[in-house]
């Protein structure tokens, strides 16, 4: 267990990475409308409900960034990794467990619902460590161009990057090797999904300086203060 009120504030930004990281595999394979308000041709944009847990990643990502530096989301990206390839050979194994003829889950739609995952899981791998480790880089590029200010700009610059690679990655992988969604389809739906993404990165940045500004005050009750927190990132 933490001994430390910054050993407590890594604990929990690691537990919201790490589950909103999994849930976000686990449901991706579940696609929805929503209206395109003209931006494009077509009349609705088809996301991931992956989508909806992945804002929590980016808010912990830039937060983790902030006070833990890139060692430490760097240690959260690998262990998201390994929990994310523990939970294939998990979902692996169940696929090969035949279904009881009473289960209330049947075999085929079990198979159907996480054999879908199964490719979302084996996409994410790959694009979340090429994301993550691109979002750290820009975000301590743009910390050090604008001297530690303008934190709105580091972390939606970041995530603007990051996510662009993810959102592709993970789709071509996900939906488009094993035949499930077409060239066109798979553009119209990473661009939604980057846009919406974008957008939610661009709305969630008052969350971040809320969240920031309770940190601190967080820190601040520990001997030595929030400076003692910052002077440690890298």
């Amino acid at each position: 267990m933490p001994t430390t009120r910054k050993q407590l504030v890594f604990f929990v930004l690691g537990g919201f990475f790490l589950t909103n990281a999994l849930l976000g595999e686990m449901t991706g394979g579940k696609l929805f409308n929503v209206p395109s308000l003209g931006l494009f041709d077509f009349e609705h944009i088809t996301l991931s409900i992956g989508v909806i847990p992945w804002p929590i990643v980016f808010i912990t990502t830039d937060l983790v960034n902030e006070y833990f530096g890139k060692s430490g989301v760097r240690k959260l990206t690998f262990l998201a990794v390994g929990m994310i390839a523990y939970t294939f050979l998990v979902l692996l194994f169940a696929l090969s467990v035949p279904g009881a003829p009473d289960s209330p889950v049947s075999h085929e739609v079990f198979g159907a619902v996480f054999g879908q995952s199964m490719w979302i899981i084996v996409g994410s791998i790959a694009a979340f460590l090429i994301s993550q480790l691109v979002d750290v880089l820009v975000f301590a590029a743009l910390k050090s161009r604008t001297g530690g200010k303008m934190l709105w700009l580091r972390a939606t610059g970041s995530t603007a990057i990051s996510q662009l690679i993810d959102t592709f990655v993970i789709l071509y992988i996900a939906f488009v090797i094993p035949g499930k969604m077409t060239m066109q389809a798979y553009i119209e739906v990473g661009v939604g999904n980057y846009l919406y993404k974008l957008l939610i990165a661009i709305g969630i940045t008052p969350v971040i300086y809320l969240a920031h500004g309770m940190i601190d005050r967080f820190l601040e009750g520990e001997s030595g203060g929030a400076k003692a927190a910052l002077s440690t990132k890298d």
